[in-house]
């Protein structure tokens, strides 16, 4: 015997006389009448390789598996691994570029999902390898995949995975489950996709708090007053602005609001009046409501929060509350925007959205011939804030730019400094601008290490308040038990307050959504109507902000059905066949399979 227990020799060698006598197969040692029991093994990636996290949750399960198999139950554990998006991606990418070989944009879609599949049966082994040698007792000839059965799968993958979870997906978008809306979601500039809460890593790091001061419409004044705790006026003097702080200057270019608590008396005269966004062209600047909300904390800066609702997850529910326009001002690669219209057009516009806000909520008078102005969700999208000679700039080098120029006009707020003349030890006292060096929370993605951008864009989501109630009556009824019972004030804060869940990813590699968009069924007169606008014909849906009014969308298992969906015939209508119009919707995008 060997003084030392080779546990390499060992486990390979164990492993080996299970696996050749398919000790673990689905049945295996089950006695007649006895009940089934299976496992799903949460899938790893498939690109990826075991952790202690693994190494524990596949323990209890192997332990159940084992003793339900010695019971004599009929035993399944089936094995398999996840297609992981944005991680497969991530790897061959890095794979790629360490080969020298062309990048996926240069290579095109068809051949880089090629590569993938390739990186995909060279990474398999390892997690599957490190599974059997744990000695997971899983029926390794069920081995599942789930892209598996994909249209682009090569051969040895004609699983039908793929068409079980666009089934699923069909089944969910026809009950109402699913559905496509603009929501802000954490965005990452690096792999140009929405990514989960749960792949987001909040960290500390130093930053700076600028104070600026937005000058109120028109030149207007009121009479600024604060009072100690007792209620003693400390502070009595006329300004002609509202001070905010922000630590992303550059999200002033998209502010559709300043709001203030109801309760600060500081502000109460100017509630309902217009302030100035102090950045952008002098001749062009943008006017803003001054609102109330709940969200800001009059004790904390000074009490008054600018809203920026497409660029901030608080922001956006104080948007919500308020009927405040959000405006995105980034790309996808977290770049200042350069598309549509010159920034002047585009002002006028949220200009005159501010006006028809103090009009709705009773702050100002109709004029006699004015209309009411709406745009929608769509078209308040479409407009780039983004003045001329900030647009295509990296998001860090606009806020530098916005900083300057901000503070070469004297609109920052300032503070005195206090500085002693080394050689004749004079005092001098200077106004420099507010600025606090303070350290803040910084959103990065786990895997791109980049940091991430709140961003109001259009994803697919599953309407998760739908379908949690069968969860929360299994804890109310009894049926499910939660240890420690400490626990089930958690388990019901989280239900009741759960938000959409976001399964949509702007990648190439992964579950094609199973939604195309065709001309909206309205009679034969409007079909032909809208074809004829060839200026619109062959756009994407997601790049035309009329499109959610000229396209119906039809989710379906394959194009042949989508296509069979937008012909069938409505009451009164003409049959219309618009194969030649349809496309598939968000190009390129994928869904998550498991969160």
């Amino acid at each position: 015997m060997e003084k030392t227990f080779n546990a390499t020799e060992a486990e390979a060698r164990i492993s080996k006389l299970w696996l050749d006598a398919k000790a673990f197969a689905a049945g295996a040692n089950a006695k007649p009448g006895q009940s089934a029991f299976s496992i799903m093994i949460p899938p790893p990636n498939v690109t990826g390789s075991l952790h202690m996290g693994h190494a524990f949750n596949n323990t209890l399960q192997d332990i159940l598996t084992r003793w339900h198999r010695m019971m004599g139950d009929d035993t399944l554990w089936q094995p398999g691994t996840d297609h992981a998006g944005i991680a497969t991606q991530m790897v061959t990418e890095r794979e790629m570029a360490l080969h020298k070989e062309p990048d996926r944009r240069t290579m095109g879609r068809e051949k880089f999902l090629a590569r993938v599949w390739e990186q995909k049966k060279k990474s398999r082994g390892t997690i599957i390898g490190q599974l059997q040698r744990l000695g997971a007792s899983c029926d390794w000839d069920r081995e599942a995949f789930t892209m598996s059965g994909a249209p682009d799968a090569p051969a040895g993958e004609e699983g039908n995975f793929h068409d079980a979870v666009i089934k699923v997906f069909v089944d969910l978008y026809n009950k109402g489950l699913i559905y496509r809306g603009k929501r802000l979601v954490n965005w990452d500039p690096h792999f140009e996709t929405a990514i989960s809460d749960l792949e987001v890593e909040n960290t500390e790091v130093p930053g700076h708090m600028w104070h600026f001061k937005y000058p109120l419409a028109g030149g207007q004044t009121y009479e600024y007053v604060e009072k100690d705790a007792e209620g003693n006026v400390t502070l009595r003097e006329t300004r002609d602005y509202i001070s905010i702080a922000t630590t992303r200057p550059e999200t002033m270019l998209g502010d559709g609001a300043v709001a203030v608590h109801p309760s600060d008396e500081r502000y109460a005269p100017i509630i309902g009046k217009l302030c100035e966004i102090p950045v952008g062209p002098k001749e062009h600047r943008r006017l803003i409501p001054i609102i109330t909300d709940e969200y800001p904390d009059p004790l904390f800066g000074s009490g008054a929060v600018k809203i920026t609702g497409a660029h901030d997850f608080n922001d956006y529910a104080v948007a919500k509350r308020g009927d405040i326009p959000c405006y995105r001002l980034l790309d996808t690669r977290a770049q200042m925007r350069s598309d549509g219209v010159p920034y002047p057009q585009a002002a006028k516009i949220a200009g005159q959205m501010s006006r028809a806000w103090l009009v709705a909520k009773g702050y100002a008078t109709p004029g006699f011939v004015e209309q009411p102005f709406t745009l929608t969700e769509s078209e308040i999208d479409a407009l780039n804030l983004v003045p001329d000679d900030l647009r295509g700039l990296d998001r860090y080098e606009a806020r530098k730019r916005v900083v300057e120029a901000i503070t070469a006009e004297g609109l920052a707020v300032t503070t005195l400094k206090k500085s002693v003349d080394k050689d004749t030890g004079a005092e001098h006292l200077e106004l420099i601008p507010y600025v606090e060096s303070k350290t803040i929370m910084q959103p990065f993605g786990d895997r791109s290490r980049v940091v991430i951008e709140p961003m109001l864009t259009d994803q697919w989501f599953v309407d998760t308040a739908q379908i949690v109630g069968p969860a929360l009556e299994a804890v109310r009824s009894g049926a499910t038990k939660i240890i420690p019972p400490s626990g089930e004030k958690t388990y019901y804060h989280w239900l009741e307050n759960i938000e959409p869940w976001c399964i949509s990813r702007q990648l190439w590699w992964g579950h094609q959504i199973p939604v195309w968009y065709g001309p909206k069924r309205a009679g034969e007169s409007e079909f032909f109507q809208w074809r004829n606008q060839v200026e619109f014909v062959g756009k994407s849906f997601t790049s035309d902000p009329r499109g959610a009014a000229q396209h119906e969308p039809f989710c379906a298992a394959n194009e042949a059905d989508a296509v069979a969906l937008a012909s069938a015939p409505m009451p009164a209508q003409t049959n219309c066949r618009v194969a030649a119009c349809m496309e598939l919707a968000h190009r390129g995008a994928c869904f998550l399979l498991s969160s």
